[in-house]
C-alpha cells in the first residue's frame, strides 16, 4: 500500500505536521520536538522513497498535488479538524501548497528556505530539462549514484553531530526508485511562485540569512504573500538543525500568536 509512513509524537496543544527535506527523513526534526512539545503535538512524516515511506512505482502520486491529497487524507483519518504544517525546503513546497489547498484547515504554516517552493520559470524550466537524465542516473546507479547528489546527507557536515550521525544512518533507506521519482515529477512541479498572493492562512518563514541564493525568494515572499511573517535567523540552509534553539522560540511563539 502507497502510504507516506507518519509517526505522531508526545505534545500538547494542536497538531504540527513536518516535512522534512529531499534525502532527509524524520532524523532532522529531532532537536525541535521536545520544544515543539510544550505548544503543539508533532507529527512527522516521511517522502515516498525516503525514510519509512514506500517508493510507489505510480508516478503520478509523487506531484506536489498528490502529496497534497495525501496530507489531507492523513488529517481526516486522524480527526484532525484545524493544524499548523511545517515544511523544509523540498517539504515546504509541499505544505505551502497544501495551506493554499485547504486554508480551512490550515491554523498557520511555518516553512524554512524553500529554492524549490519559489522557483522562476527559468529555474523550473533547468529542472524539466535534466529531470529525465538526472533521474535514468539514480535509476541505473542506484545508491552510489544517490550518494553522490550534492545534498547528501553525509556532505552536511555543519549540523550538529546527533543529527549527522542519524540522517546518514537514514541515508541508507534511500531508495532509488523513490529518489528518481522525486527528481523527475516532484521537484520541477513544486513551485507555488505564482499562487502564494491568494494565501489566506497566518504563515511564517524562518530564514537561514547566510543561504544567499534564497535571499531574492525571501525578499519575493516578503512583497508578495499575504500574512506572512519571517524571522531571519544566523544559519545557512539548514534552519531547524543548525540554529535550532532559535527555529523553536520562532515556531514556538507563531503558534501561541495564531491561537
Amino acid at each position: 500500500m502507497s502510504r507516506l509512513f507518519w509517526e505522531i509524537h508526545p505534545g500538547n496543544g494542536p497538531y504540527l505536521l513536518l516535512v522534512h527535506g529531499f534525502l532527509s527523513s524524520r532524523a532532522q526534526w529531532s532537536l525541535n520536538l521536545d520544544a515543539l512539545s510544550k505548544e503543539c503535538t508533532p507529527i512527522t512524516v516521511e517522502l515516498f522513497g525516503h525514510g519509512r515511506s514506500p517508493s510507489p512505482k505510480e508516478t503520478n502520486l509523487y506531484s506536489i498535488s498528490s502529496y497534497v491529497e495525501e496530507l489531507e487524507q492523513l488529517r481526516n483519518e486522524l480527526d484532525i479538524a484545524h493544524w499548523f504544517v511545517c515544511g523544509y525546503s523540498l517539504g515546504a513546497a509541499i505544505t505551502i501548497r497544501y495551506a493554499l489547498t485547504y486554508p480551512e484547515h490550515t491554523i498557520g504554516h511555518v516553512f524554512t528556505n524553500s529554492s524549490s517552493a519559489f522557483a522562476d520559470d527559468q529555474q523550473i524550466k533547468a529542472w524539466r530539462a535534466g529531470a529525465e537524465k538526472s533521474s535514468s542516473a539514480i535509476r541505473t546507479g542506484g545508491m552510489r549514484a544517490i550518494e553522490k547528489l550534492p545534498v547528501h546527507p553525509k556532505r552536511a557536515r555543519r549540523l550538529p553531530t546527533s543529527i549527522y550521525d542519524d540522517l546518514v544512518a537514514d541515508s541508507r533507506l534511500l531508495d532509488p526508485r523513490g529518489i528518481a521519482n522525486a527528481i523527475e515529477f516532484t521537484i520541477p512541479g513544486a513551485s507555488s511562485r505564482t499562487y502564494i498572493g491568494d494565501n489566506q492562512s497566518k504563515a511564517l518563514l524562518v530564514c537561514g540569512r547566510f543561504e544567499k541564493r534564497f535571499v531574492a525568494q525571501r525578499d519575493y515572499a516578503a512583497a508578495t504573500m499575504p500574512n506572512l511573517s519571517i524571522t531571519n535567523v544566523d544559519s545557512g540552509h539548514a534552519v531547524n538543525m543548525q540554529t535550532a534553539p532559535e527555529f523553536n522560540k520562532a515556531v514556538s511563539s507563531f503558534i501561541k500568536a495564531c491561537l
